[in-house]
């Protein structure tokens, strides 16, 4: 039994999602808040640059959404931001 049955049931329960889709649904957004701020900003901008979006324009965005996250980030300049990319 997971902590967080009482999650799993209400979702299923209030939803149409199944236990087991249940499960995977709170698996997977505990495993997108776990995501460490050089994960984040790794990923978003490979999303973000197969989208067509240039450097500077991934740049801003992921800044932007790193002020809007549950457990907030630094403030990351862009070049902050392209050194985590790039190193």
């Amino acid at each position: 039994m997971s902590s967080y049955e009482d999650l799993l049931d209400h979702l299923a329960r209030t939803t149409a999602l199944g236990p087991n889709e249940a499960a995977r649904v709170v698996a997977d957004v505990l495993a997108y808040f776990a995501e460490s701020t050089d994960e984040y900003v790794r990923r978003r901008h490979t999303e973000l640059q197969a989208r067509g979006l240039t450097n500077d324009r991934c740049f801003e965005r992921i800044a932007a959404e790193l002020r809007q996250r549950r457990v907030r980030a630094p403030e990351l300049s862009a070049r902050q931001l392209r050194r985590l990319i790039y190193g």
